[in-house]
């Protein structure tokens, strides 16, 4: 029988085990959460509940290494990320409206597999970089974010990519998502697509979350990168192939 908002105790305690390894990726990767959260919650909650969800609780989750993240992040670029990302995100929500729910598990899984692939592998641009350029990754990340609710990918892919010191990468990968969060939002909020119930659990997903995006910032080290990378492959892998609708 349903229980507090609306799922069983089972569901609830996934979804919040999620968002708590989510918040732990997040904070010592400085991505991660929607690609872990998403493919396992979506079931439960739907395209736009886990949407929904994901965006309130992740606006909280990464206020812990936000101080740290804007000393370091080269801010024209990321300027011109959020610019791109907020001419093409309202396209992808326009397409997910359109979508049916198994569809919308089959893009995040398979996107976050594809991206795992990518990263293992070490594929990277290595040709020079434009400003118009950002704002393009910038665009396709807010296509993505719409229409599957992984804006990072693009981003992240092409930030590792980059000659710039750890640090820089990780902290541009942060501040993007959490301006993302409060763009998507409030598109949302322009579709009428925010209900009080998604928005609670949201809230009460922040708890975990933050605790875990600390977790993860207090655990972080340059120079065991490698180490971090190869755990956050691991749970992604795992969060993507659970998603997948063949097991029900």
């Amino acid at each position: 029988m349903p229980d507090l908002f609306g799922q069983t105790p089972t569901g609830l305690a996934v979804i919040f085990f999620a968002s708590l390894i989510g918040g732990i990726v997040r904070g010592f990767s400085g991505f991660g959460t929607a690609l872990i959260f998403l493919p396992v919650a979506s079931p439960y909650l739907g395209p736009f509940g886990a949407i929904i969800a994901l965006t309130v609780m992740d606006i909280f989750g990464p206020i812990p290494n936000l101080r740290r993240a804007w000393k370091v992040v080269e801010k024209a670029d990321l300027a011109r990320l959020l610019l791109g990302c907020a001419l093409l995100l309202p396209v992808g929500l326009w397409l997910l409206t359109r979508s049916e729910p198994n569809v919308f598990r089959y893009l995040v899984s398979l996107i976050s597999l594809s991206m795992l692939v990518i990263l293992i592998l070490g594929l990277r641009y290595r040709g020079a970089v434009s400003r118009s350029m950002v704002t393009a990754i910038g665009g396709a990340a807010g296509l993505l974010g719409g229409v599957a609710g992984i804006p990072g990918p693009a981003v992240i892919l092409f930030y590792m990519s980059r000659p710039l010191p750890v640090e820089i990468i990780r902290a541009t990968i942060l501040l993007f998502l959490f301006a993302f969060d409060l763009l998507i939002l409030g598109y949302l909020a322009g579709m009428s697509r925010l209900s009080i119930a998604n928005v609670g659990l949201g809230l009460a997903l922040a708890v975990p979350n933050m605790a875990g995006n600390w977790l993860g910032g207090w655990m972080f080290r340059p120079e065991h990168g490698g180490l971090y990378r190869g755990a956050a492959y691991l749970v992604i892998a795992t969060a993507a192939l659970s998603g997948l609708p063949l097991w029900g």
